[in-house]
C-alpha cells in the first residue's frame, strides 16, 4: 500500500511526476481512441437510420465479427473481464489487437442494428493501449496494475464525459465491495486527461436535466426507495438474462460464428414482430423521451431483451448505455405510478440500474453529480445504494472479485 505520509518531499515529487507522465500519456492515447470511436459511432448510427435495409445484414455482420475474434482475437475475446483479471493476477497479457478488434466489432454491431453500448469498447481500448505503453516503458508488476486501472478510468471518463466517475470506476469495478486507493491519483490524471483530449477532438456529450428537485420530504424518500428496489431488480434481471443467453446459445450452438448469425436473425425477427426500431443501437431517442414524458413500462423490458440477445449471442459492444436506457425508462414509467417528477425519477433510474449491474455505487453516484448536478444528491445516493443492495451478488463483469488488490 502506498502511504504518502512516509514519503520524503523529493520522493513524493518524483512519485507525482512519474504518474503525471505515465497517466497523462495513457489519457492522451485513450482519449484520442475514444474520440475516434465516438465520431465513428455517430457516423454508423446515422447511416443505419438513413438506410433501413442495413438491418438485414445484422446476421452476417455478427457472424463476420465472431469469425474475426475466432481467427485473430484469442484472449482479446474476453474483453473487460480480461483486463480486470490481469489487474488481479498479472499472469498473462492484454494484446494490443484488442483495441482495433473491439472498435471494428462494435461499429459493425451498431451499423447493422445490434442493441449494445459503448463503455466496453472504450475501456477495452484504454486497457490495451495502457498495456502496450506499460510494456514500452518496462514497468514492474505493481505499476502494471495501476497502469491498467488508468486505462479503465481514462476510457470510461472520455467516452461519457465524466472524469470523476471514470476515476472511481477504475478503482471500484475490480472487486465488489472493495476500493483500492493506491491508484487514486494516477486514475484521476488519466481520466481527466482522457476527457480533455476527447473534448479537444470535438466530441460533445449529451446533456440531461432532472428538472426542479423537490425539497427533502419523507414521503418522496419512501417513493424513491420503492423505485430503487425495482431498479436493483431490473439490474439483476439484465445480468441474469445476459449470462443466461450466453450459456444457452453456447450450449445450443458450438460455433461462435453460427451463434452470432442466429442472434442477428432473432433481433431482426423481434424488430418486425413489435413493429419498431426504437430498441436498436444505443437507444438514445428512448433515453431522451424518458426525461420528457412517462413511457410505457414495457419499454425497459424490451430494451433489456434486445440487449441481452445482442450481447448473449456474441456481438461486440458495452452494457452501460443500454443500462442507462433501461434505468431511465423504468424510472419514467414508475414516475406516473408513484406520482413523482418524471425527469427526477428517470435520472435516479439512469444511474441506479447501472449501479446494481456494474456493482459500482460510488462511481455511479458521482456520475449522477457530474451529469445532473448536486440538487438531487440525496435521492441519487439512495437510488445507487439501494439498487446495489437489491441486485444480487453478481454483476455484468464476471471477473469482479470481493478481494483485496494487494498480494
Amino acid at each position: 500500500m502506498i502511504d504518502v505520509r512516509h514519503f520524503a518531499p523529493l520522493t513524493l515529487a518524483k512519485y507525482m511526476l512519474k504518474w503525471l507522465f505515465i497517466a497523462g500519456v495513457i489519457g492522451i492515447l485513450s482519449g484520442s481512441a475514444s474520440a475516434l470511436f465516438l465520431a465513428s459511432l455517430e457516423f454508423v448510427t446515422e447511416t443505419r437510420v438513413q438506410h433501413l435495409w442495413l438491418l438485414w445484414l445484422l446476421p452476417l455482420g455478427g457472424a463476420f465479427v465472431s469469425y474475426l475474434y475466432l481467427k485473430f482475437g484469442k484472449e482479446a475475446g474476453r474483453g473487460n473481464n480480461l483486463i480486470i483479471e490481469q489487474i488481479h493476477t498479472g499472469n498473462g497479457s492484454i494484446p494490443l489487437r484488442m483495441a482495433p478488434l473491439v472498435l471494428i466489432g462494435t461499429l459493425i454491431t451498431h451499423l447493422f442494428g445490434g442493441s449494445a453500448g459503448r463503455e466496453g469498447t472504450a475501456v477495452q481500448m484504454g486497457g490495451s493501449l495502457a498495456e502496450w505503453f506499460g510494456k514500452l516503458i518496462k514497468r514492474g508488476r505493481l505499476d502494471r496494475k495501476i497502469i491498467l486501472m488508468c486505462g479503465i478510468s481514462s476510457g470510461f471518463g472520455a467516452v461519457f464525459g465524466t472524469p470523476l466517475a471514470g476515476t472511481i470506476f477504475g478503482l471500484e469495478v475490480l472487486a465488489i465491495g472493495v476500493i483500492s486507493y493506491e491508484a487514486l491519483l494516477p486514475c484521476f490524471i488519466a481520466s481527466y486527461v482522457g476527457h480533455l483530449v476527447a473534448t479537444a477532438w470535438g466530441i460533445q456529450h449529451i446533456s440531461y436535466s432532472m428538472g426542479d428537485v423537490p425539497p427533502l420530504d419523507w414521503l418522496l424518500i419512501v417513493k424513491v426507495v420503492i423505485a430503487s428496489v425495482l431498479f436493483g431488480l431490473a439490474a439483476l434481471l439484465f445480468t441474469q438474462l445476459v449470462r443466461g443467453f450466453k450459456r444457452l446459445f453456447s450450449k445450443w450452438f458450438k460455433s461462435p460464428v453460427l451463434k452470432s448469425f442466429l442472434g442477428g436473425l432473432f433481433i431482426v425477427a423481434l424488430v418486425y414482430a413489435i413493429g419498431t426500431r426504437d430498441y436498436l443501437g444505443l437507444g438514445i431517442p428512448l433515453l431522451e423521451q424518458s426525461f420528457q414524458e412517462a413511457v410505457s413500462p414495457f419499454v425497459f423490458l424490451l430494451k433489456t431483451l434486445f440487449t441481452a440477445i445482442t450481447l448473449g449471442t456474441g456481438f461486440q459492444g458495452g452494457e452501460v448505455t443500454p443500462l442507462f436506457v433501461i434505468g431511465s425508462t423504468l424510472g419514467s414509467a414508475l414516475a406516473g405510478l408513484l406520482h413523482v417528477s418524471v425527469p427526477l425519477l428517470a435520472a435516479i433510474g439512469f444511474i441506479s440500474v447501472f449501479s446494481g449491474a456494474a456493482k459500482t455505487p460510488i462511481a455511479c453516484f458521482i456520475m449522477g453529480i457530474e451529469l445532473f448536478g448536486t440538487e438531487g444528491a440525496i435521492y441519487m445516493f439512495i437510488g445507487c445504494v439501494i439498487a446495489f443492495i437489491c441486485s444480487g451478488r453478481i454483476g455484468i463483469y464476471e471477473a469482479q472479485k470481493p478481494i483485496e488488490l494487494h498480494p
